[in-house]
């Protein structure tokens, strides 16, 4: 039998109001999709750090203020180039300035990232399923740079009901040979994908991802799937 064409869905979510602190973002999420199972809903990290409380004053005139308070939240700084500063995060991610954010934010003010991201998204989806009564994944996303490409997009920084890294090792590639290396990191596949329709000025914070191979939704860990060990990372 000849299989179909398979294709995914990239469907925004509108209408979510300004989050503040306690704000329940899976309900806010489920009174405004209609959800399916087997849906991905993708949130930034934005929305998250605000409803858990992670905004913190700064002096957003003084680029050494931002500067002072990415190295706080760094356990390692890793270059230096004028104002810019490339840390390591106590996630384990590797990003500019720890994740400091004075975007979409109060003047006076900056979003730090969420203490535990991974914990962020099993909420949210724990929130999701009592509110609309379906089994979904969930991805915290995150605008990173990456190492020899210019440009930026999003990536998982946080998952719960959906694999962060499928592992095809063992599997064999269209000719037949058995594969050995390849992990693909679909939790970040699936952040970029729906940054497609949320974008970086919108407004708009959350997205479903709907047709994702069901065997991806499974209990998953950014912190324990997609960031390399100290030991096996050729760069720090």
């Amino acid at each position: 039998m000849t299989k179909g064409p398979r294709g995914l869905q990239v469907l925004s979510i509108e209408g979510i109001p300004e989050i503040g602190r306690g704000d329940p973002i899976g309900e806010l999420v489920a009174a405004r999709a209609e959800l399916e199972p087997g849906d991905v809903v993708v949130v930034t990290q934005k929305i998250v750090s605000k409803s858990e409380g992670r905004v913190v004053e700064v002096d957003s005139s003084d680029p050494a203020s931002k500067r002072r308070l990415a190295e706080s939240e760094a356990v390692r700084v890793l270059r230096r180039r004028g104002d810019l500063v490339v840390t390591e995060t106590r996630h384990g991610f590797v990003c500019a300035s720890s994740g400091v954010d004075l975007s979409n934010v109060d003047d006076g003010f900056a979003v730090l990232l969420p203490v535990d991201p991974d914990r962020s998204a099993r909420r949210i989806r724990d929130q999701i399923r009592v509110h609309a009564g379906v089994e979904v994944g969930v991805v915290v996303s995150d605008t990173f740079g990456r190492a020899w490409r210019r440009g930026v997009t999003d990536v998982a920084i946080g998952c719960a009901g959906v694999a962060a890294v499928v592992d095809l090792r063992g599997s064999l590639d269209g000719l037949g040979r058995e594969l050995s290396v390849t992990e693909v990191c679909v939790a970040d596949e699936i952040a970029g994908a729906a940054d497609l329709v949320m974008g970086k000025s919108s407004g708009i914070p959350a997205a479903i991802v709907r047709g994702v191979d069901p065997a991806w939704l499974r209990e998953s860990s950014v912190r324990d799937e997609i960031v390399r060990p100290y030991g096996e990372d050729l760069f720090r």
